[in-house]
């Protein structure tokens, strides 16, 4: 049986990763429609890659097109309607991150695809990277013990999109912690199996973004600059772990571009980006470094296994109730930073 996959959304992600993906397994997905807003970008993708069906109404597609998928490609304020209206439609989901703007959209999504028995997942695609699957398959085996803290950097020293929404409050909700701090904390998260968040202390800065300076994405438009540049934080968990998070767009610091997780166990530690795991074995503290690694792109590998868990009912890598413990985090950050308060979450 073929995958009959919708997109909504045909930007820059769309274009680069779902739909060229999608189409590297001809004999079990066909892309047979997309919708977007601007009907010029709907037909570009369509024209592209010869999808048949063009909408400005992603629900107009749902109603019309018969799908079994969708995937969900759209700046953050959108997808939680997107996401549930696919899922009502029959629709299984991938979803790109974050989940959504607020934690109570998160919790609706996961109450909805509960309820239409499919499935829901998150374009959360660190997860799916060598060095996070090579780790992962170590702490499974115990080599890290018990994996109690975590220092997590999604770092550019000016790195402010020059191009789509990323800097509009109102349409993504955030700045750097919500578009790249997100994956660098699910990774961590994932690799400690996913705790259940107890408090959050968080601070944010807009000192850079506002004013003219160098832009190594582009230009940007400085003078709507509504999100954070610099977002801090730490996240205490009910098991006893913490993850102390640094995020920003545009930071003095060093290097250009930093995107790292170090974690700490009672048995070992490991830096994921390069991978480097750290042990004290037979008194002796030693380094581990993997001499191999396979490098399939972690796109491909979250599309083929989204792919995978729509055709067998599998439950997939990323969960919908993953995503309301992400959620959960993010906007306690970002209440936090504006209340000056630590933040409870349960």
């Amino acid at each position: 049986m073929d995958l009959r996959v919708g997109i909504i959304g045909a930007g820059g992600i769309a274009k680069d990763v779902h739909v060229p993906n999608y189409l590297k397994h001809p004999d079990k997905v066909k892309v047979v429609a997309v919708a977007d807003i601007s009907i010029d970008n709907a037909k570009s993708l369509a024209t592209q890659y010869d999808i048949q069906h063009v909408f400005t109404d992603y629900k107009e597609m749902l109603e019309t097109v018969e799908l079994d998928a969708v995937s969900i490609c759209t700046p953050n304020k959108f997808h939680a309607e997107a996401t549930i209206a696919a899922l009502q439609a029959g629709c299984h989901v991938l979803c790109e991150k974050p989940p959504a703007m607020t934690v109570e959209e998160a919790e609706e999504m996961e109450k909805e695809a509960e309820k239409a028995g499919k499935m829901l997942t998150y374009g959360l695609c660190y997860r799916y990277s060598a060095e996070v699957r090579t780790l992962k398959r170590f702490i499974d085996a115990d080599e890290l013990g018990h994996v109690y803290a975590a220092r997590v950097h999604a770092l550019r020293r000016r790195g402010i999109p020059g191009w789509g929404v990323f800097t509009n409050k109102a349409l993504q909700g955030g700045g750097p912690l919500i578009d790249i701090g997100v994956h660098m904390l699910d990774t961590a998260l994932y690799l400690m199996d996913y705790p259940e968040p107890d408090t959050v202390l968080g601070v944010t800065y807009q000192m850079l973004g506002n004013k003219k300076g160098v832009g190594i994405l582009g230009e940007w438009d400085y003078e709507n600059f509504s999100v954070e540049d610099m977002a801090r934080g730490l996240i205490t968990f009910k098991n006893g772990a913490s993850i102390i998070i640094e995020s920003a767009f545009a930071a003095n610091v060093e290097i250009l571009d930093e995107m790292s997780v170090t974690l700490m166990g009672d048995k070992g530690g490991a830096d994921v980006f390069p991978l480097k795991i750290n042990q004290e074995k037979h008194d002796t503290l030693i380094d581990i470094t993997p001499s191999y690694l396979p490098k399939k792109d972690r796109y491909e590998l979250q599309i083929e296994q989204f792919i995978h868990t729509c055709l067998t009912g599998e439950e997939p890598i990323s969960t919908a109730r993953q995503g309301v413990f992400l959620q959960k985090i993010i906007n306690g950050l970002y209440e936090s930073a504006k209340t000056g308060e630590a933040v409870k979450l349960s």
